[in-house]
């Protein structure tokens, strides 16, 4: 037999689950296939940045998310410099501090609750497509095979991606660092920054707390290199964290240790057809700077709304090119802001750990620095390519503004549609998105704006204009953007 599905995602972890629950939300028939059997809290990610924040907002599980974590809104680096978050823009001006399996256990909660089906125990075995569909056989944990076809599948199945493997693309890059350890422990004493890193030169040392008690200790040793498999002693990790920090802080009880290497590496194509990679499939780099996790969720909010779009039929002809055109210059802009952080923290000899020092501090008072660094690493200042006649807000990051009747912009994109805003006193506009109510909303801004904007699902701009704008010119914009008409209201 042969089962049907309209999306299937490979991947239950965070990217594959957001895009579960889009899918699900927007009324795509959506599977997920796991190869894990229940949830792991071996994760490795930890830091949840500003704009994936604002992704979660739109989707009304931020504050729920805040609340199982530590929001940190300063960031000591190198051991003297910190950099002040508080400069960021709109409701999260900082990076919130929770273990990966928070942020699963949320999306997995809003996947179920929209009607994606979830299968655990799942293995993805081999992939084949065609202009019509991807057939995709997986294999159960009682050994048995089956077919399913889909009319488009993710590959969010992480580093080792078998569907990355299945379409025959390569993963060019290259390790940037070897043997490093990555624990849990309990501490009997507590460090007096949230965030506590260090390097000494031979080393490093990071200690992030979870606010259960436990710590996550990411630890290198520069003269103690071991294959990923050797196993760790915790005398080992102590040895390494009061070299670079001073002290362990009483380091005890690890529940887990392992080693790990970090690579550089990006597919070079997002989209093969009818399948997409999203995630660490498409992409991987050092954890420096916690950048993984934040920009896989954020293809995941990118591409979820766009093949809603295909399935029901109104995508623009270019639309699904877009992901691969707008994600993977920010997947390279990733690993070229972690690398830049691993190989800073990495400096061995004296001489250049104190230009390092030097420089960190001078830009720490240069205000449009700090801006810039914290933009670029909480992703608030990503912006995807528009046409140089377009408004200079096109493709930018929509601000949480608030509109008329006590409304957020980010709690109006809860909707899952597209989001015209217009001055007060715009209503009148409402006849300009009739045709197109099944995928467009109006609200009109709080205050005095000289503006008319079309805000994406995934909260960036479509389209802006000066106001006002005649019906013609925004029926324009949202065909457009938007596709056509819909049946029935061209029939009326």
């Amino acid at each position: 037999m042969v089962e049907r599905a309209e999306v299937l995602v490979v991947g239950a972890g965070p990217t594959g689950l957001l895009l579960a629950g889009d899918l699900a939300a927007a009324g795509v028939g959506c599977v997920v296939a796991e190869r894990r059997d229940e949830e792991s809290n071996l994760s490795r990610a930890f830091a949840v940045h500003a704009r994936t924040l604002e992704q979660l907002d739109a989707r009304g599980l931020a504050d729920d998310l805040i609340a199982t974590g530590t929001v940190v809104r300063r960031l000591r680096l190198f051991g003297a410099v910190e950099l002040d978050l508080s400069v960021l823009p709109g409701r999260f001006p900082c990076v919130l501090v929770t273990p990966q399996y928070h942020t699963e256990r949320l999306l997995e909660a809003r996947a179920r609750a929209y009607g994606a089906e979830l299968r655990t125990g799942t293995e993805v075995i081999a992939l084949r497509q065609d202009p019509a569909g991807v057939d995709v056989t997986v294999r159960d944990r009682r050994g048995r095979t089956r077919r399913i076809r889909a009319r488009y599948v993710v590959g969010a199945d992480g580093a080792h991606s078998t569907v990355r493997r299945e379409l025959g693309l390569g993963f060019p890059g290259r390790s940037v660092v070897r043997s490093v350890m990555l624990a849990d422990v309990r501490l009997s004493r507590t460090p007096p920054d949230t965030v506590t890193v260090n390097g000494d030169g031979n080393g490093f040392a990071l200690l992030i707390p979870f606010g259960d008690g436990w710590y996550r200790v990411i630890a290198w040793n520069r003269r103690r290199q071991l294959p990923d498999h050797a196993p760790i002693e915790l005398a080992e990790l102590r040895a390494v964290v009061r070299r670079a920090l001073g002290t362990d802080y009483g380091m005890h009880d690890p529940r887990w240790m392992s080693r790990f290497h970090s690579d550089e590496r990006q597919v070079p194509r997002y989209r093969s057809g009818r399948v997409f990679l999203a995630g660490d499939a498409a992409h991987v780099h050092s954890p420096a700077g916690g950048l993984g996790m934040n920009t896989g969720l954020q293809d995941a909010a990118n591409l979820g709304w766009k093949l809603a779009a295909a399935v029901h039929g109104w995508a623009p002809p270019d639309l699904l090119d877009s992901y691969h055109a707008e994600r993977r210059p920010v997947g390279r802009a990733a690993l070229r802001v972690s690398g830049l952080l691993v190989r800073a923290a990495l400096l061995g000899p004296r001489p250049l750990r104190a230009v390092r020092g030097g420089l960190v501090r001078v830009a720490a008072n240069v205000p449009p620095l700090v801006r810039r660094a914290a933009g670029a690493v909480s992703g608030l200042d990503i912006a995807y390519p528009a046409p140089s006649t377009e408004h200079p807000l096109t493709g930018r990051r929509a601000p949480d503004v608030p509109l008329a009747g006590g409304r957020r912009l980010y709690e109006a994109l809860r909707d899952g549609r597209f989001l015209l805003v217009t001055p007060p006193g715009g209503r009148p506009r409402q006849t300009a998105v009739v045709s197109w109510s099944d995928r467009v909303q109006i609200a009109e801004a709080g205050a005095a704006t000289g503006l008319i904007v079309l805000v994406r699902p995934d909260a960036y701009i479509a389209w802006a204009a000066e106001s006002p704008q005649s019906v013609s010119a925004i029926q324009s914009a949202l065909h457009r953007h938007c596709g056509a008409p819909a049946a029935r209201a061209l029939q009326s």
